[in-house]
C-alpha cells in the first residue's frame, strides 16, 4: 500500500500525520518551510480546542500560553464584556506548530520540508524542485493557502483579505487587553485583537478589498484610518513603526464548505471548512477534520474521502452559520446589548461556533 501523503505541516496536517503513525501508516508530510513561521490564523484557542490538544497527548501545560477567560466587543462607540464559557488561551502558531511537529516527528512521521507544491491532480501531485509524485491517499491540509488543480472558489469583485500585524509587549496593551480577546467591528469587517504567549499582542482583520485599496493599497494606512475613528483600537495600537511588517493573505472565501471531493483526497481544516476568524475556531476545525479524516482513512482508505468530506461538510455547518450570524451582529450594536443582558444567550453563542464532536 502506497503511504499516506499529508500537504501542509500547519495543525491540520501535523495532527493527520501525527495520527497515521501511531497506526502505523508511515505518512510522509510534505511542506514548503524548513521551520514552522507564524501564520496569520489561529492565535486563539478555545477551551474545546485545548481539549483537542490534549487528545493527541500534548499536555495543555506545555502550550504556555496567556490565558482568556473574557470577550470583549467593541461597536457602535460602546463595549461589551461577557466571560468565556471557559477559559482559552493566546498562542501564537509557530509555538503551536513547532509542538506539533515535535509530537508527529517523535510518533515517526516523515518530513519533506522546503519544498512547494506546484499542481495537484487526482493522481498526482507535482513539486518545485522535480518529477510528479503518485499518490494513492491524500489529505490536502495547506491552510487558506489553495494549490492549484484544486482551488476553492472565489468570491466576486469585492473579496475579503486577512491581515495581521504584529504588536511589541507594551504594559499599555496588557493593561487594555488583559485576558480578553478584543472583537472591533469597523467599516467593512472586523478587528481581533489578543495577548499571546510572549506578552505581544495579535491583530488580525478580516476587511473588504474595496476599504484596502481606499486606503492606497496601504496595510498600515487601512489600520490608520481605522484608529482614527476609534478611540479604543487606537490606544492599543499606540505608535506603530512605519516600517512595520504586515503580513496578509487575498480572497478568503468565508463561510466555505467542501461537499465533495476526489476519491482518496481528504481536505482538511480550511480546506474543508473556513470559519469567520472572529468565531476563534478555525484550529478546532483543524484538528477535528483531522480526527475524523483519519479515523475515516482507516476503515475504508481511499473510498472513505467522498463519506469524510460530507459528513464534516455537515458537520461544520451550524458553527459556520453562527459563526456568520454572530458576525452580522456587529452591525446593530443594540443587538449585542440584548445578547449580553439575556442570561445564558452569550454563552450558547460562543458554543454554537464551536465544532462538535463527531
Amino acid at each position: 500500500m502506497t503511504p499516506p501523503l499529508i500537504l501542509g505541516a500547519g495543525p491540520a496536517g501535523a495532527a493527520a500525520a501525527l495520527r497515521l503513525a501511531r497506526l502505523g501508516a508511515e505518512p510522509l508530510l510534505i511542506d514548503r518551510q524548513q521551520v514552522p513561521g507564524d501564520a496569520l490564523c489561529g492565535g486563539f484557542l478555545s477551551w474545546a480546542t485545548i481539549a483537542q490538544i490534549k487528545a493527541l497527548g500534548i499536555d495543555a501545560a506545555m502550550l504556555g500560553g496567556h490565558r482568556i477567560d473574557r470577550l470583549a466587543l467593541f461597536a457602535g462607540g460602546r463595549e461589551t464584556e461577557l466571560p468565556l464559557p471557559a477559559p482559552g488561551m493566546g498562542l501564537s502558531r509557530h509555538r503551536l506548530d513547532t509542538l506539533l511537529r515535535a509530537a508527529a516527528t517523535e510518533a515517526g512521521v516523515t518530513f519533506r520540508l522546503g519544498h512547494a507544491v506546484r499542481t495537484l491532480t487526482p493522481t498526482a501531485i507535482t513539486l518545485d524542485d522535480g518529477p510528479a509524485v503518485d499518490w494513492d491517499s491524500l489529505f490536502l491540509a495547506t491552510g487558506k493557502h489553495d494549490v492549484r488543480g484544486a482551488a476553492r472558489p472565489r468570491h466576486g469583485a469585492d473579496p475579503e483579505l486577512g491581515l495581521r500585524l504584529r504588536l511589541p509587549a507594551s504594559p499599555a496593551r496588557q493593561r487594555l487587553i488583559g485576558g480578553r480577546i478584543e472583537l472591533h467591528w469597523v467599516e467593512g469587517g472586523y478587528v481581533g485583537l489578543l495577548l499571546q504567549e510572549d506578552g505581544s499582542a495579535n491583530l488580525c482583520m478580516a476587511v473588504r478589498k474595496s476599504r484596502l485599496t481606499a486606503a492606497g493599497g496601504r496595510p498600515l494606512g487601512l489600520i490608520a484610518a481605522l484608529a482614527d475613528r476609534s478611540l479604543a483600537l487606537a490606544d492599543r495600537l499606540g505608535d506603530v513603526p512605519a516600517d512595520a511588517r504586515v503580513d496578509a493573505i487575498g480572497d478568503v472565501p468565508y463561510g466555505w464548505r467542501a461537499t465533495t471531493t476526489w476519491p482518496g483526497l481528504y481536505r482538511l481544516g480550511d480546506q474543508a471548512a473556513v470559519i469567520p476568524s472572529l468565531a476563534g475556531e478555525g484550529i478546532g476545525i483543524a484538528l477535528a477534520s483531522a480526527a475524523e479524516a483519519v479515523a475515516q482513512w482507516q476503515v475504508q482508505r481511499r473510498d472513505g474521502a467522498e463519506i469524510y468530506q460530507r459528513h464534516f461538510a455537515r458537520r461544520a455547518l451550524l458553527p459556520l452559520r453562527a459563526a456568520a450570524g454572530f458576525r452580522a451582529l456587529g452591525r446593530y450594536p443594540g443587538l449585542l446589548r440584548v445578547l449580553s443582558a439575556t442570561p445564558g444567550a452569550a454563552g450558547l453563542a460562543m458554543r454554537l461556533t464551536r465544532i462538535a464532536d463527531a
